[in-house]
């Protein structure tokens, strides 16, 4: 008996496992793993709206209620791209051509990828100046060079490899992010640090077009202490300034200052905002060149702008070494404030973001961009707020934003040569209003929370004193350490209370009681929130359609109420 039932259990094993005479076991194994890897149709169809959600959208897209909130939005947002884009291009030490390029094919990308309907990428400010640092490390500009020579397209060519080969390694690492799922890493990047982190670095934004509004031609400063080095040059410097650039400045401050202002104050009553850029940016050109301005008192001017699709080209592949660290920190500061905005706007509006989704979004924005001579993108403070207050309602905005934009590459894009370089830093000046408004937050932030206070004004002193990447990283290591402290700082009360056996414990109807046993803050929020979701069985479109069924509930009742009284 004992022999038999071995004999009956080596038989079930040579049948589930094989044997080494078995010349089908390796066959069986293989139609095993491809059982598993098998992939249902249902299934397939699901993966490809959760990663390319413009298939989830697009069938739902509600045209008569939202094609022309689109329309408009992606129109107005694409005239603002224009001129913006060629104004962050200087940030960036390239060509004002590239920084087209910059606002035509993240926007398509992320169209397709992206899961916030009113983000606007494209050039970033902070992005911008902190990419042109590592160009400026590496290919720095030199003082004089004939423009017309062969030598300034090879040096231009340099530059913009440069550029593409930090967007290819950021996207790569946002892409590898995505792989293993980080995208919760965003929550260390917290408001404060975001809030003070665009602040400071609107200031050295702003000290460093300085030159280009004076007309002084001076090196730019990288690395630590560089906002001083900066602002000490061009003092320095101010016996030498070009008064017709000066004075091109100050007109194009007049204009652009108070026209901003009351696109601000009244967007609530203008269906869409005064283009004060792009009209600002025509005239300039066409009076520079009907006076020659140029040639006669010799100011810095754009230039040759080609026109058509730019050719494949690839990024300085042999920088990455040198460009590691510095990539990083652009990753990281472009991934925080695309998925803040997204949030925002998400919030507000009742639908839900994924963050890694967004990785996958812009990782795939600026891998494929960097290929077409484009440099790190992320979604912009400015044309973000304006696409949402011009009335958009999905992504289907930026496709009417880089139709817009294509017209000019194609099209328009050389009869910018005659634009003041002048008139572009004063864009670059006058986007920054947002960020430096930011300092009206700290009143409230010292009542809420002096910790998160704290957090501020150390992350901003940081990037001011120091540099925009090391005072980030030394605002995440502070804030972390406060985290740290908060984390292990309990306070202990006690509970009294009277158990009375006889009782039964009873739910009440549309009453849950949830306990969370720790501080709730910004390292833990998104948890706490998606959590508490996942318990009560709530999402923010859930959310949204009780909150329509209760007002159409309450608009029945008082319509009924009206009908009776009549």
């Amino acid at each position: 008996m004992g022999q038999h039932t071995f004999m009956l259990t080596e038989d079930r094993f040579k049948q589930a496992y094989g044997s080494d005479d078995d010349t089908g076991g390796g066959l069986r194994l293989r139609e095993k793993l491809a059982g598993r890897c098998r992939c249902s149709r249902r299934a397939f169809f699901h993966l490809l709206k959760e990663r390319v959600p413009i298939f989830n959208w697009l069938p739902r897209y509600r045209l008569k209620k939202w094609i022309l909130g689109d329309t408009v939005a992606g129109l107005t947002v694409g005239i603002l791209h224009i001129p913006q884009g060629m104004a962050f291009a200087l940030l960036t030490s390239v060509a004002p051509i590239f920084g087209l390029y910059t606002s035509f094919f993240p926007v398509v990308l992320y169209m397709f990828f992206g899961t916030g309907r009113h983000v606007s990428t494209g050039t970033f400010a902070v992005v911008s100046l902190m990419t042109g640092s590592v160009v400026e490390q590496l290919v720095p500009t030199p003082l004089e060079m004939n423009s017309s020579s062969s030598e300034a397209a090879e040096f231009e060519a340099q530059k913009i490899g440069v550029a593409s080969a930090v967007a290819l390694l950021s996207g790569i690492i946002m892409l590898c992010m995505f792989g293993l799922q980080l995208g919760f890493l965003s929550t260390y990047l917290s408001e404060p640090i975001v809030k003070a982190f665009t602040s400071a670095a609107a200031f050295h934004v702003t000290i460093s077009q300085l030159q280009s509004m004076l007309g002084l031609r001076l090196p730019r400063h990288t690395g630590t202490f560089s906002l001083f080095k900066t602002l000490a040059s061009v003092m320095e410097n101010l016996p030498h300034t070009n008064m017709a650039e000066l004075l091109i400045s100050m007109v194009c401050l007049a204009v652009l200052v108070p026209v901003k202002e009351i696109n601000m104050r009244y967007r609530q009553r203008l269906r869409t905002p005064i283009p004060v850029e792009i009209l600002t940016v025509i005239i300039a050109t066409g009076v520079a060149y009907a006076s020659s301005l140029d040639s006669t008192y010799s100011i810095e001017i754009v230039g040759h702008i080609p026109a058509g699709f730019p050719k494949p080209r690839m990024p300085a592949l042999h920088t990455f070494p040198d460009i590691a660290g510095d990539t990083v920190a652009i990753t990281f500061v472009g991934y925080a404030v695309s998925v803040s905005l997204a949030m925002i706007y998400a919030d507000k509006h009742g639908y839900s973001i994924h963050p890694n989704q967004e990785l996958l979004a812009h990782g795939v924005s600026n891998t494929v961009s960097s290929f077409f001579t484009c440099f790190p993108s992320s979604a912009t403070l400015a044309t973000t707020n304006i696409l949402e207050s011009a009335g958009g309602h999905t992504q289907l905005s930026g496709l009417f934003t880089s139709l817009v934009v294509l017209v000019v590459l194609l099209l328009i894009g050389p009869l910018f040569y005659f634009l003041p370089k002048a008139v572009l830093a004063c864009i670059n000046v006058t986007s920054l209003r947002q960020m430096f408004l930011q300092f009206q937050d700290l009143p409230e932030l010292w009542r809420i929370s002096k910790i998160d206070f704290m957090v501020w004004v150390v992350t901003w002193l940081s990037v001011v004193v120091l540099n925009v990447d090391l005072g980030l990283a030394i605002g995440v290591v502070f804030s972390m350490m406060t985290v740290i402290c908060r984390t292990q700082r309990y306070i202990f009360h006690f509970h009294f209370e009277t158990i009375l056996f006889s009782f039964q414990c009873y739910e009440v109807p549309g009453v849950k009681i949830l306990t969370y046993n720790g501080p709730i803050y910004y390292g833990n929020r998104n948890f706490f929130r998606e959590e508490m979701s996942r318990l009560l069985g709530l999402t923010p479109e859930k959310i949204r359609c009780r909150e329509k069924a209760r007002k159409a509930l309450e608009k029945r009742e008082r319509e009924a109420t009206v009908n009776t009284v009549v």
